[in-house]
């Protein structure tokens, strides 16, 4: 039978089928890489709300704590947007003409929600509790990085199942004492209650004293 495709042929396929190979895992790879950019993440990367609010001065120049506006954070699934009435309690005494602050008091007389856009917002099928994770010894400042030298609200960390799954794995390298999870300035190292003792150390005692499991099973998150 008359041969068809010259004998090279078979050297080309083989050759097709590994540079095939090689150009999906470069791609596969490619992909992952750009899931770990600020243009996809956006950490570090500031986002334009209807007003430019400073955790910054509210909270590193005013001193208020994260649960004054944020108040359903120790009970509830969700960390909670504050009601504009919430920050009427302030701005209805100072800085009451200030141009930055009129969809505020347009959102007060309306009674109508101001549209923030969420700068930590996961994907629908990922199911995330801060109450639990707050009761459990883990920081705000872990998770949303030192909000109070932040102007604008920004990420500090991917959210990236990666980074999750980092703390679910060894909890240890991240837990405090219950009462200093709202504390932004909290160190192991200048808190008398800690000093001498290493994070793993304290770690370890706060997972065995807080009952912490390390849960990497699928359906801890995806329900």
């Amino acid at each position: 039978m008359t041969q068809i495709f010259h004998k090279g042929f078979n050297t080309l396929s083989k050759a097709s089928i590994v540079v095939g190979g090689l150009a999906a895992v470069t791609l596969l790879a490619a992909v992952l890489a750009s899931n770990r950019t600020p243009y996809i993440s956006l950490v570090d990367v500031s986002r334009e709300q209807p007003v430019p609010f400073s955790h910054k001065h509210h909270v590193g120049g005013m001193g208020i704590d994260c649960r004054y506006c944020h108040t359903s954070v120790e009970e509830s699934a969700q960390a909670s947007i504050p009601t504009t009435k919430t920050c009427m309690t302030c701005h209805s005494m100072i800085w009451t003409n200030a141009a930055m602050l009129e969809p505020i008091r347009q959102s007060y007389q309306s009674d109508r929600s101001i549209e923030w856009l969420k700068v930590h917002d996961l994907p629908d099928f990922a199911y995330f509790n801060h109450s639990i994770h707050i009761k459990q010894g883990v920081g705000c400042q872990t998770c949303h990085g030192q909000v109070d030298q932040m102007p604008l609200m920004m990420r500090k960390n991917t959210l990236n199942m990666e980074w999750c799954l980092s703390c679910h794995r060894e909890p240890e390298k991240y837990l405090r004492p219950r009462e200093q999870v709202f504390n932004m300035n909290w160190d192991i190292h200048t808190d008398p209650a800690t000093q001498g003792k290493t994070q793993e150390q304290l770690g370890a005692e706060l997972v065995t004293l807080y009952n912490v499991q390390k849960l990497t099973n699928c359906s801890t998150c995806h329900r």
